[in-house]
């Protein structure tokens, strides 16, 4: 592949971040985009102008906004281990990957989510603090 078209099957190339969340905030709401992402940018007083300069300042959150909007808003597959490893922006969908319609998603399905991740958060820090629990 030439570097011309590296990433021509990549949803963020050339797509600005303002476009990204008018895009999301227009399907889904930003009270959806709280529960999933829980970033406070989309809870107190949203705006996409005030939430797109917290995620200009804030790399974690950008990539997390970006994640969001390629493997719900444009349902492509979860990311290889190799592509994984690069930022949303850097990773290349294999060319038989086109974005789809986007996921149907649920508040019930983000409070199961957030469950899920303090499980696995709490079984990691009582493995991390050895035969004493916490």
């Amino acid at each position: 592949m030439s570097s011309a078209n590296i990433y021509e099957n990549n949803p963020l190339h050339g797509v600005k971040v303002e476009t990204v969340l008018a895009e999301l905030v227009d399907h889904y709401g930003w009270e959806i985009l709280h529960a999933y992402m829980n970033l406070n940018c989309f809870k107190t007083k949203p705006s996409i102008e005030s939430s797109v300069k917290f995620l200009r300042k804030t790399a974690w959150a950008q990539e997390k906004v970006d994640a969001f909007y390629l493997y719900q808003f444009k349902n492509l597959p979860r990311a290889d281990d190799e592509q994984f490893l690069l930022p949303p922006p850097d990773r290349i969908a294999p060319a038989q990957h086109k974005p789809g319609t986007p996921v149907e998603i649920s508040f019930e399905d983000a409070e199961r989510l957030r469950e899920k991740k303090a499980k696995v958060t709490r079984e990691r820090a009582s493995q991390n603090n050895g035969p004493w629990g916490n």
